[in-house]
């Protein structure tokens, strides 16, 4: 309870501050909301954000894969960012009376 679960958007969000390997971004999404991705479900997410044109691969890092954000990643990143924020606002707001 508490964790929250939207791996492409995990990915994408950890990207938005630079490019980062599959374990980078694990760590990173650890640490900015405390969920710990699994392998799977990491390259699964970036399996599909790719195929998307959300992210692309760079050129490896001796055996480490990098990623980055794309223009495109960034605008729908926003778009799900601001659509968060809103629901929040809201279900956050219908709490108060309680």
């Amino acid at each position: 309870m508490g964790h929250y679960s939207d791996p492409p958007l995990l990915v994408l969000a950890s990207l938005a501050n630079g490019p980062k390997h599959g374990h980078a971004m694990i760590e990173d999404i650890a640490s900015i909301c405390g969920t710990r991705l699994g392998p799977g479900t990491l390259y699964g997410a970036i399996a599909r954000l790719e195929q998307q044109g959300w992210i692309e691969p760079l050129p490896p890092e001796e055996r480490r894969q990098p990623y980055r954000i794309t223009a495109e990643g960034m605008r729908v990143l926003r778009a799900k960012l601001t659509t968060l924020q809103q629901f929040t606002k809201v279900g956050l707001e219908r709490l108060e009376p309680l």
